[in-house]
């Protein structure tokens, strides 16, 4: 028999003062209520109750022994409560986990914004380029930006992250403008040494499958590449996210728009639970929101 469940009939049992009035209060009948009460004196070796005709009283394992049930029946109720309220509303801990360039520009103000709304979450967030395995090192969610590998995660499509190819315009006045890939070999491309070999500066369109020489610049930094760009240094491709501002403010100039690279996949992903709670739901309803499709 469930031990907890027997607790909770023996201590019905001493509250009502018989087998009948347990029976009554647990819903269920006098003979099972025996059951329960014999199989906790068969665990511990001992009698609980005495009982005659007219009445039954506790001997003295018995009283001490519902002492100890009774506090570990309230910390049960206590832990179900805690439970239930973090299910109830948005309150605890997410951790969460993403790309280095994205989570920094663009997942962080993001996170801000949604712990404004819901001021009892907390989030722990990590910038990794690498793969993280999510139940092995115990994050609720990830952004993964390329194609996905078949798992048994949960993935939600995101805004695909494009790229864009930029220089400023100081860089383009001293050193001219590209107009096509044949003419970058000429110039200083910076390169993201984050990048997988077969994706460094490899360009699509005419010249599909084109890889460009890197230039004398390399970091495994996209904002060290990004500011060496601002300061007119070279040409820097990244993510299409990291330099809008950029562009738009005219401090760097889109290039090669026609031989950009496919933009890759982008997908949120997170073990599946139905019983997942509100802080996640709404952690993930509010990403989407935010940077779906």
């Amino acid at each position: 028999m469930d031990k907890l469940r027997s607790m909770e009939v023996f201590i019905a049992a001493v509250d009502a003062g018989s087998f009948a009035g347990a029976a009554h209060r647990c819903a269920m009948s006098a003979v099972m209520v025996g059951k329960h009460i014999r199989a906790l004196e068969q665990m511990l070796g001992a009698a609980l109750l005495t009982r005659t005709t007219r009445r039954q009283a506790l001997t003295e394992i018995g009283r001490r022994y519902a002492e100890q049930c009774r506090a570990i029946l309230a910390q049960v109720g206590a832990a179900e409560s805690v439970a239930e309220a973090m299910r109830a509303a948005p309150r605890g801990l997410v951790k969460a986990t993403a790309p280095v360039s994205f989570g920094a520009q663009w997942l962080s103000p993001a996170i801000a914004d949604y712990l404004a709304r819901y001021p009892d979450v907390t989030v722990d967030l990590s910038l990794n380029d690498r793969t993280v395995d999510l139940v092995e090192e115990g994050f609720d969610i990830a952004v993964r930006i390329g194609p996905l590998p078949d798992s048994t995660l949960v993935a939600r499509p995101l805004k695909p992250y494009g790229m864009a190819i930029c220089a400023s315009p100081e860089y383009l006045e001293n050193h001219g403008t590209p107009r096509t890939p044949e003419d970058l070999p000429r110039h200083e491309c910076l390169e993201f040494t984050g990048w997988l070999p077969q994706a460094r500066w490899k360009l699509k369109g005419e010249r599909d499958g084109r890889l460009v020489r890197p230039g004398r610049f390399r970091a495994n930094s996209t904002a060290a590449l990004r500011m060496a760009a601002l300061n007119g240094f070279g040409i820097v491709m990244q993510a299409e996210l990291i330099l809008a501002d950029d562009i738009a403010a005219g401090r760097l100039v889109p290039l090669l728009r026609e031989w950009l690279p496919a933009p890759r996949p982008m997908h949120l992903v997170y073990s599946r639970d139905r019983r997942a709670t509100p802080k996640l739901t709404t952690f993930v309803d509010f990403l989407l929101e935010r940077f779906g499709p």
